[in-house]
C-alpha cells in the first residue's frame, strides 16, 4: 500500500527522522526478507560532453560554439572499446553510457557504437541513454520515439537509465533546465521502453529549490507509471551537487545528510511497487550510504570504475568492491554482487 500525497507531506514536515527510517526499514525487510544488500560492478562512460541543453545544475557539459567549446570532446569508438575491455578485466558486468546532446550524433552513429560493443563484448550489459538523449536522437534522425528505441535495442541496447528525470514537475524543470524535455516526455520514453519489454530505472535529483509538493509529484508520476507497466527495476534518489554549476553559483545550499536520508526513506515508503531503492555513496559518501541501508535502501549502487558528471561538480567520493562489501556487512547485511537488472550472482 503506497502513501497518499498527504501522508508523504506529513512525513516531509516531520522531525521524526528515526521513526520515518524505521518505517522504511520495515518495508524494506518485507520486500527483501533475506537480509541482503546488493551492488554492481560497472563503468560510467560519457561519450561526449558537448550539449545543447545548458542545464544550470550541470558542470559537465560544454557548448558546441564559443570559447568553452575547446574543452568539448566526442570519444572515438576505439577509446570506448578500450574502456569496456578494462571494465571486463576488472570484473565489470555492465556499462552505463550517457552523454550530451549533439546534433551530429544521429541514430546511425549510436547503432554503429552499440553493435560494435556487442560484437566485441557480447557479455556486457548496455544500460545507456537518458530520456533526453533518446528524444534528441529521434529528433536529429527524423524518427518517432518508438522506432528510435526499437533500433537502439536491435543494435544492442539492453536497458535505459533514469537520468534526466531531475524533478518530474514542469514548474521546477522550467526553472533549472528550460531546454530539457518535459515531465510527460520523460514518462513517454520510459513507458515506450516498458511496452517494448525493456526495463529501466527511475531517478530523482533533489535539492534544487523545489518544494516538498514537487518531490511528492515526482514520486506520484513514477508510482503511476510503475502501476501501469511494472517496468522500473529500481528508484535512485540523489542530491544536487552545486560545485562548478550555474545553479550552485546562486548560493545554493547543498542537501544535508538528514535531508538525504529522509528523501530516501519516504521514497521507499511511497514507491511500494518498485522492489529496489538505491542508497547513493557517489553524492553522499560511504557513511551516509551505509546509513541509507537502514532507511529503506537495499542496494548501494556501483563500484563505478569511472564517473565524470558528478566529478565535474567537484565531488570526489570513490570506493572499491572490498569497501562496499565491508560497509554492507557492518550495517548488518550480507553483500551480494548483482547485474544491472538486479539479479544477484554471488552471495557470501
Amino acid at each position: 500500500m503506497s502513501l497518499t500525497k498527504a501522508e508523504a507531506l506529513e512525513l516531509f514536515n516531520s522531525d521524526d527522522l528515526i521513526g520515518i527510517g524505521m518505517e522504511a526499514d520495515a518495508l524494506r525487510r518485507k520486500l527483501h526478507p533475506e537480509g541482503v544488500a546488493s551492488y554492481v560492478i560497472d563503468r560510467n562512460i560519457n561519450y561526449t560532453n558537448f550539449c545543447t541543453e545548458y542545464c544550470t545544475f550541470c558542470a559537465f557539459y560544454r557548448p558546441l560554439k564559443g570559447p568553452a567549446s575547446k574543452e568539448g570532446y566526442i570519444l572515438d569508438f576505439e577509446t570506448i572499446y578500450e574502456k569496456i575491455a578494462e571494465t571486463v578485466e576488472l570484473g565489470g558486468t555492465g556499462v552505463l553510457m550517457q552523454g550530451g546532446l549533439h546534433p551530429d550524433l544521429k541514430i546511425e552513429w549510436h547503432e554503429k557504437l552499440l553493435s560494435g560493443i556487442k560484437q566485441r563484448f557480447p557479455q556486457i550489459h548496455l544500460h545507456c541513454y537518458s530520456a533526453s538523449e533518446i528524444l534528441a536522437i529521434a529528433e536529429y534522425s527524423n524518427l518517432d520515439l518508438r522506432d528510435t528505441i526499437v533500433r537502439l535495442r536491435e543494435a544492442g541496447l539492453d536497458s535505459i537509465p533514469g537520468g534526466g528525470a531531475e524533478i518530474l514537475d514542469d514548474e521546477v524543470r522550467h526553472r533549472i533546465a528550460r531546454l530539457k524535455c518535459l515531465s510527460d516526455d520523460w514518462i513517454a520514453v520510459h513507458r515506450t521502453a516498458h511496452q517494448l519489454g525493456m526495463r529501466t530505472t527511475a531517478t530523482m535529483m533533489f535539492g534544487v529549490g523545489e518544494t516538498y509538493e514537487h518531490r511528492i509529484n515526482h514520486f506520484q508520476r513514477v508510482f503511476d507509471l510503475q502501476e501501469e507497466t511494472g517496468g522500473f527495476t529500481s528508484f535512485i534518489p540523489w542530491s544536487f551537487q552545486p560545485g562548478n554549476t550555474a545553479l550552485g553559483g546562486r548560493k545554493w545550499d547543498e542537501a544535508t545528510a538528514v535531508e538525504y536520508l529522509k528523501v530516501l526513506a519516504i521514497s521507499r515508503l511511497f514507491l511500494s511497487n518498485i522492489k529496489n531503492v538505491q542508497s547513493s555513496w557517489v553524492t553522499q559518501g560511504l557513511k551516509v550510504c551505509q546509513m541509507g541501508l537502514r532507511f529503506g535502501g537495499n542496494d548501494v549502487g556501483s563500484v563505478m570504475l569511472e564517473e565524470n558528471v558528478v566529478k565535474a561538480a567537484g565531488v570526489t567520493n570513490c570506493t572499491t568492491e572490498e569497501e562496499l562489501r565491508r560497509i554492507i556487512r557492518d550495517a548488518g547485511f550480507r553483500p551480494a554482487q548483482r547485474d544491472t537488472l538486479y539479479r544477484t550472482y554471488f552471495l557470501n
